[in-house]
C-alpha cells in the first residue's frame, strides 16, 4: 500500500473534533479516541526503550535481539491504533486484524525470556537502569491502555483480541525489564518490607530540614529593649530628670 502524507496540519479539528477510518467525525476525547491516543502513547515510550538500547547494539547479540523485538512491538502498536480508529461498521475486505495469532507470540516471547530469569522473591521497583527503567513505564502506559479499551468496549463492538493483546503485552514487558537485567547488566531495584536505614547513615539526613524564617521587624517599645544587657535595660527604664511621675 502507498502512503503518501504532503500536509500535516487541516484545521478540521480546530473545534474539538476528529475523524476515523470510514469518515465518521467524533469528538477527540470519546473513548476510541481515548483507546487509541493511548496506543500512541506507548509506543512512543517504546521507541525512547529502543534508541537507548540502539545506543549499544554493536556491543552483544542480546542488544541486537532485543533491538529486533521492540521494533517488531512498535509495529505491532501502530497496527493496533489503526484498527481501534475503525469502527467495525467501517472496517474493510483486507485490513489488518489482531487474532489468536499475535497473542500466542507475544506468549511465546514471555517464556522464552523467562528461562532466562531466576524466580522473584519479592516485588521489582521501576528503574534500575535506562532500558529497564522505560520497559517499566511501557508496562505501566500499557495497563492504562487496557483499561480505555475495555472502555470502549463497554461503549461501542471492538475486536476481543485487541483486549487480549495489550493484556498480555504487559506482562511482556514486565519480563523484559528482568530480562534487561539479566542479560544486559542493568540494575533491578526490589521492594524490602520495612525498609530501614542503611547503617551509618545520619538519621538527621532522612529527616526534612526546616528553614527558620527571618523574624519580621518589630517596632514596638519591648523590641527596642531585645539584645540588650540586664543593666542597659534597667537603665532605660529609670525616670528621665526633669520629667513628673
Amino acid at each position: 500500500m502507498t502512503i503518501r502524507i504532503n500536509r500535516v496540519y487541516t484545521r478540521s479539528g480546530d473545534k474539538g473534533q476528529t475523524a476515523l477510518v470510514g469518515g465518521k467525525r467524533v469528538p477527540k476525547d470519546s473513548p476510541r479516541i481515548e483507546a487509541y491516543g493511548t496506543i500512541d502513547e506507548l509506543n512512543s515510550i517504546v521507541g525512547l526503550a529502543r534508541v537507548f538500547n540502539e545506543e549499544r547494539v554493536a556491543e552483544s547479540e542480546a542488544h541486537r535481539w532485543l533491538d529486533d523485538v521492540l521494533r517488531r512491538l512498535q509495529n505491532e502498536l501502530f497496527d493496533l491504533g489503526s484498527e481501534l480508529a475503525t469502527p467495525e461498521d467501517a472496517v474493510y475486505e483486507g485490513m489488518f486484524r489482531f487474532s489468536e495469532r499475535e497473542v500466542t507470540a507475544l506468549e511465546k516471547l514471555i517464556d522464552e525470556c523467562q528461562k532466562d530469569l531466576e524466580p522473584l522473591k519479592s516485588f521489582t521497583l521501576p528503574g534500575g537502569g535506562r532500558i529497564g527503567g522505560f520497559l517499566h513505564q511501557c508496562r505501566t502506559v500499557c495497563r492504562r491502555a487496557e483499561r480505555r479499551i475495555l472502555a470502549l468496549s463497554r461503549a461501542e463492538p471492538i475486536n476481543p483480541w485487541t483486549l487480549k493483546y495489550v493484556n498480555r503485552l504487559s506482562d511482556l514487558f514486565f519480563v523484559l525489564s528482568r530480562w534487561v537485567g539479566k542479560r544486559l547488566g542493568e540494575k533491578e531495584y526490589l521492594w524490602e518490607r520495612g525498609l530501614q536505614p542503611r547503617r551509618g547513615a545520619s538519621p538527621t539526613a532522612l529527616t526534612t530540614s526546616v528553614v527558620k524564617r527571618p523574624r519580621e521587624a518589630d517596632s514596638s517599645p519591648q523590641a527596642s529593649l531585645r539584645g540588650q544587657s540586664p543593666r542597659s535595660k534597667a537603665d532605660r527604664l529609670q525616670p528621665r530628670p526633669g520629667k513628673k511621675q
